[in-house]
């Protein structure tokens, strides 16, 4: 098939001029498909973690039981997210979106009519097949549809439900769970899946599926179970606050053994499941190494501020998802500014002052946060906080697409949301773990363990307990300060100019 004079490539997706500017129509068009859709799933984890608590009353179930609703929605994206870029290119990238959707859509539905804690995991797992889809696939459409020139600017609009997600969800959550039922935090995916298809359907144009593209079987069976077992073993380790007991240690060695077995598997394979040999890209590798580090910090420090809102100043969901406001208008001033940026001087600079603000912050937390510091106070720094998280995570990724030919971005997509989800799982659990252990110490022993249920306690006791309990928040934070100083040294390497169309993408591919 000769290419069309149209400015359509003829994979299907918008072809970006060679010479960058901003994002045209058809981009943009499909830049809201790709975010209504992101924003759904993202949004659905952060709105049930808020109802955990009324589920286990609903069912008659131990946390212990219903906190799988949330691991293993996990264990599930952790599962699929490695077919997603040999799904993208076997079966066509719109085709494999649209799945995503109607099948996180079916499990959502499925979910509000559960009538026990099992059903309710079971379908749990259902809607995470789906959702582990939907992100690395609207990546994918999105990058191979704005082009090299254009990748920041477009890897700040995926940006946009990774912001609201964390905000939006726990008051969506505390919403629908008190005034209306804890069901429809499933049943309000329906309508919104619906549009996001319909969308999809009318706006996303076909690309061609690559009918030679063959499943690497063995490295799935290492991949998926090994994430799994990985992930599992960490947040076991979290729960028991010792990653070093047979319970948690088992499945972390395990996994990290299958991990192991892979990328060996990968760098040898002839058509990998994920090509690592990207990683030889000095671009693709600084970009990999700054966003596992900056991930575990930043994901494992966003577990602080809600705990202690919730914990110690005493607050609801509600009024918590409503204080953590600050930081989404705050990303959303410098995410524009910051793709833009990228596009025209390229990543490194923009990520390296992000991350200086990043770190200014959580040093402000470490130093500011008592048990009676004042809402404004902690909203500023908050601010703060999203103005860096606007320059960094969305250019980091940028930084390792931009420099992609064509065919490579759907992989590429898939490795990277695969680092962002084990990193993220490893930086809440360590974490966690050292803010349990010294809420522990700083409580004698006791406490460490049962922060969600400070809420019961009365207020002559929450009274002696608060500033022992403040001072635990304040010290971890000096961890998570720590652990994004060593983001540096990665990000040093990022390009500090701006990106150029690779040769390999000069035609683009024509199907």
């Amino acid at each position: 098939m000769t290419a069309p004079a149209s400015p359509k490539a003829a994979d299907g997706q918008v072809e970006a001029p060679a010479s960058g500017g901003g994002l045209d129509r058809g981009v943009l068009a499909a830049a809201m498909v790709v975010v209504l859709g992101a924003i759904m799933s993202i949004l659905d984890v952060t709105v049930v973690n808020v109802a955990i608590n009324d589920l286990a009353r609903e069912f008659e179930t131990p946390l212990s039981t219903i906190q799988w609703v949330a691991t293993g929605y996990t264990l599930a994206l952790a599962t699929v997210i490695p077919i997603t870029g040999w799904a993208s290119a076997r079966f066509g990238t719109k085709r494999l979106y649209m799945i995503s959707i109607a099948l996180f859509v079916v499990g959502s539905m499925l979910a509000g009519s559960a009538w026990s804690a099992e059903s309710l995991i079971a379908f749990r797992v259902l809607q995470g097949l789906g959702g582990g889809m939907i992100m690395p696939a609207g990546m994918t459409i999105l990058a191979q549809a704005a082009g090299p020139q254009r990748i920041g600017q477009v890897m700040s609009v995926v940006g946009i439900p990774m912001l609201l997600g964390p905000i939006l969800g726990p008051i969506l959550g505390g919403y629908l769970v008190d005034d209306v039922s804890w069901r429809w935090i499933f049943f309000i995916n329906l309508p919104i899946g619906i549009v996001a298809l319909l969308m999809a359907a009318k706006i996303l144009k076909r690309d061609k599926p690559q009918r030679t593209e063959r499943l690497d079987v063995i490295g799935l069976v290492l991949l998926s179970p090994g994430l799994a077992s990985l992930i599992y073993g960490l947040a076991k380790g979290a729960e028991l606050k010792d990653f070093l007991k047979p319970e948690s240690a088992i499945y972390t060695a395990v996994g990290a053994a299958l991990v192991l077995g892979f990328v060996a598997r990968a760098l040898t394979a002839r058509s990998p499941l994920i090509d690592l040999r990207l990683l030889k890209r000095p671009s693709v590798a600084a970009a990999s190494g700054t966003m596992v580090l900056f991930m575990a910090a930043f994901m494992g420090a966003m577990l602080l501020l809600p705990l202690y809102y919730q914990t110690v100043r005493q607050q609801g969901a509600l009024h918590s998802g409503l204080l953590m406001a600050p930081q989404g208008l705050g990303a959303m001033i410098t995410m524009p500014i910051g793709g833009k940026l990228t596009d025209r001087i390229g990543p490194g600079r923009v990520v390296l002052v992000g991350m200086v603000v990043v770190v200014a912050s959580m040093a402000g937390f470490a130093s500011v946060l008592e048990a009676d510091t004042s809402y404004w106070v902690l909203g500023s720094v908050l601010f703060v906080t999203g103005l860096g998280m606007g320059m960094t995570m969305m250019p980091t990724m940028a930084a390792a697409i931009q420099t992609l030919a064509h065919d490579e971005v759907p992989r590429a997509s898939t490795m990277l949301n695969i680092i962002q989800q084990v990193s993220a799982s490893l930086g809440t659990a360590m974490i966690s773990v050292l803010l349990a252990n010294r809420l522990a110490s700083n409580l004698g022993g006791s406490g460490g363990g049962e922060i969600g249920s400070a809420e019961k306690i009365p207020d002559a006791v929450m009274d002696k307990i608060a500033k022992p309990m403040a001072d635990a928040f304040q010290h971890t934070y000096w961890y998570a300060a720590g652990l994004l100083i060593f983001a540096f040294l990665p990000a040093l390497l990022l390009p500090r100019k701006k990106p150029e169309t690779p040769a390999a993408d000069a035609p683009m591919p024509m199907h």
